[in-house]
């Protein structure tokens, strides 16, 4: 077994539980040269809290298999993950709680609703709190919680208001699910989400999104950060855990993605969630998009990112010209302005390279531009074909 076998074979187990057989190939596989490797990667993708669970419960963190630096590592980020549990739970209870007071029609999104859904909710992490409000609460719900909260600001996204708490946890409050200028069909179904929804039992002003809304959201966010650069291992988890571990119409769930163009993406993604965690045999796309989350990390990386945002601009040229004149469903949010005077972009984008080039743009763009160039044929044609079997391109 290679790193990236072991890694997916401990989170198999640690989720599903495994067969004798299993066990037995980690026991003989995993040793104290391995481990530190396991450990970056497993750190990489955000998992070394479950694989570090996993390791000690099977005995493979004993000085027989493990040196103590990396041990001590594992428990580590197993200890930290429950702590940033009970933080991130606490200060959700916190702001929900406000908005609830303040009559406020909120919905929780991501970790914060599939936790619920795993063995335990520590396993799965998340870096922040999302939660999404109507796009008209946003400036009140932004002074509320400066008030009342003591958040502190840390700036504005496309679709979303970011803070922090007085306990550090990052916290994003949303007015939208997903940007209409990467995946538009997607972008006018979630743009109906709150059509979507009911109230959560003990409270008036919490929402909840049905099951295949939900999912779609779960598939639609994985496609936006694979394009983006790779998504890591974990939306793949979750994937598996929906379609294990809740209940659901497959039907519906298969006519809304129809209608978002995601049928493609959703069904290789399933399949590779179920290689590697039902042990399922693997196919050639599978490995492919197995490589690429591999490669990317948690977050993607910027070599990916180069290579996917090329072929869906049409080549190198469509990608250099997409850098240089952002489009206007782009940059009418670096410049919220443009959403009322949409005349005004021209003289946005010259504002724009002045400030690349006087305020520490510069060097990433021509980073950018070189990293496009330097893409091979060969390789432009493998992520085209890669996209165009998703359903991305």
């Amino acid at each position: 077994m290679n790193i990236r076998s072991i890694m997916i074979a401990l989170l198999r187990y640690e989720l599903n539980g495994a067969c004798d057989s299993i066990v037995e190939e980690l026991r003989a596989a995993i040793n104290k040269e391995n481990m530190p490797p396991l450990y970056e990667l497993s750190k990489k993708h955000d998992m070394a809290h479950m694989l570090g669970a996993a390791l000690d419960g099977l005995g493979l963190l004993d000085e027989e298999f493990c040196d103590a630096e990396t041990a001590k590592k594992f428990r580590e980020q197993y200890m930290l993950s429950v702590m940033r549990y009970r933080r991130i739970k606490y200060e959700l209870e916190r702001l929900c709680a406000l908005l609830e007071k303040e009559k406020i029609s909120h919905m929780p999104l991501k970790g914060s609703v599939i936790r619920a859904y795993y063995p335990e909710p520590w396993m799965r992490t998340s870096c922040d709190i999302d939660v999404l409000v109507h796009p008209e609460d946003v400036e009140r719900v932004e002074e509320l919680v400066k008030q009342k909260l003591n958040y502190v600001p840390d700036g504005k996204g496309s679709h979303d208001v970011a803070f922090f708490s007085e306990s550090g946890i990052h916290v994003e409050i949303h007015y939208a699910l997903i940007e209409d200028s990467i995946f538009s069909e997607a972008g006018k179904i979630l743009s109906s989400i709150w059509e979507h929804t009911v109230s959560v039992d003990g409270g008036e002003h919490l929402k909840e999104m049905s099951d295949e809304m939900y999912y779609f959201y779960h598939v639609a966010h994985m496609a936006k950060h694979f394009v983006g650069g790779g998504c890591g291992v974990r939306p793949f988890m979750d994937l598996w855990i929906m379609t294990n571990r809740m209940q659901f119409d497959k039907s519906k769930r298969d006519e809304i993605l129809a209608d978002g163009k995601l049928v493609d993406f959703e069904k290789t993604a399933v399949m590779l969630s179920s290689v590697w965690f039902d042990g399922r045999e693997t196919t050639d796309v599978c490995d492919a998009v197995a490589n690429f989350i591999f490669d990317g990390g948690v977050y993607g990386n910027f070599e990916n990112n180069v290579a996917m945002q090329q072929v869906r601009n049409g080549g190198k040229f469509g990608y250099a010209m997409s850098k240089i004149f952002l489009p206007y469903e782009v940059i009418k949010f670096h410049y919220p302005i443009l959403q009322k005077h949409k005349w005004l972009t021209p003289f946005y984008e010259v504002r724009r390279w002045f400030k690349l080039l006087f305020c520490g743009g510069f060097k990433r763009s021509v980073s950018t531009l070189k990293k496009n160039s330097d893409i091979s044929t060969v390789e432009a044609k493998k992520n085209a074909e890669l996209l165009s079997t998703l359903g991305l391109k």
